[in-house]
């Protein structure tokens, strides 16, 4: 056999997608190329790695096992890079962050300046919801997570970054007039999906209200949520935090309601029994010693809204 890493790259790629065109947009390639390369690897092998149904490409169990093994031979060759820059005493590895999906407006500003300061660390970053993200750490597959609510029943190790405040906003392509909205009861609610930490925040305040809603509408990420707002589909309880442009733009309003702003604190947090690697024990120490600058330098103004 004579296949090459390249190959390896791409077959593993399309085993994690199960698509073609997805993998030619992540790997920056056309989808031509991908295809020729799946096949020359493909010749190499007897037995079938792939299955075409309709237009569908799905992985054959061997093709399963095949992608497995590749994906320990590309972590080892990533491992002799990270140990020679080691070797030289250049800070190297991967820093494998988990957040719920709000949060990627919080940690960017947090990474930036350490990113910079050591170019040889790669960072891998999953973008979920609150349940998804709290079973990346239950099953060890990321460094650090953030979460603006703690996990139960986890033993866990947290930093506190940002506060996290959650308002009532609405639009004027509503047909309400903002002014006058004193109750939640008969408008039309947008909620996130089951097993968001915002879903359940604003359930547990339409609970503590007694509210009953003419209609609710259930969309799967803050930014969907937010669009449906703008364009006056009903009313909704948002993170501040990803709001920010909205508001000054006035496509969005917050409406002043009683029990309001919910308040939590965005939080960094890894578990307790977590063995972190050189690179991960850096970024905990860059992070308690900037938090507060970069806090200060990129969310003072939360604390000026109400």
């Amino acid at each position: 056999m004579n296949y090459t890493l390249h190959q390896l790259k791409i077959f593993y790629k399309i085993y994690q997608n199960q698509s073609i065109t997805k993998t030619s947009e992540e790997l920056h390639l056309s989808q031509p190329a991908v295809s020729i390369q799946l096949k020359n690897f493909q010749d190499q092998f007897s037995i079938p790695l792939t299955e075409h149904i309709g237009r569908k490409i799905y992985i054959t169990d061997f093709g399963k096992e095949i992608a497995l093994t590749a994906e320990k031979i590309l972590n080892d060759v990533e491992s002799i890079t990270y140990k020679t820059d080691a070797y030289k005493g250049i800070l190297t590895g991967r820093l494998k962050f988990s957040i719920a999906s709000t949060g990627k407006y919080v940690m960017p500003y947090f990474l930036s300046g350490f990113m910079q300061k050591y170019k040889a660390v790669d960072l891998a970053i999953s973008v979920t919801n609150k349940t998804k993200v709290i079973r990346s750490l239950e099953e060890n597959e990321t460094d650090f997570a953030l979460v603006s609510v703690l996990p139960e029943n986890l033993s866990i190790n947290s930093v506190d970054l940002i506060k996290n405040q959650l308002f009532l906003i609405g639009s004027k392509a509503s047909g309400y007039d903002l002014s006058t909205i004193k109750k939640l009861n008969d408008l039309p609610l947008i909620l996130r999906e089951p097993g968001s930490a915002t879903r359940r925040a604003m359930e547990n305040f339409i609970s503590s209200k007694k509210v009953n809603s003419s209609k609710k509408i259930e969309l799967t990420s803050n930014e969907a949520v937010k669009q449906a707002v703008i364009a006056g589909l009903g009313f909704s309880i948002m993170p501040l935090i990803g709001i920010k442009n909205e508001l000054m733009t006035k496509d969005l309003e917050i409406i002043p309601m009683e029990g309001l702003p919910i308040t939590t604190q965005w939080q960094m947090v890894w578990l307790s029994s977590k063995q972190l690697s050189p690179v991960a024990k850096a970024f905990l120490s860059y992070i308690e010693t900037n938090k507060d600058m970069i806090s200060q330098n990129h969310f003072g103004w939360i604390n000026e809204t109400r």
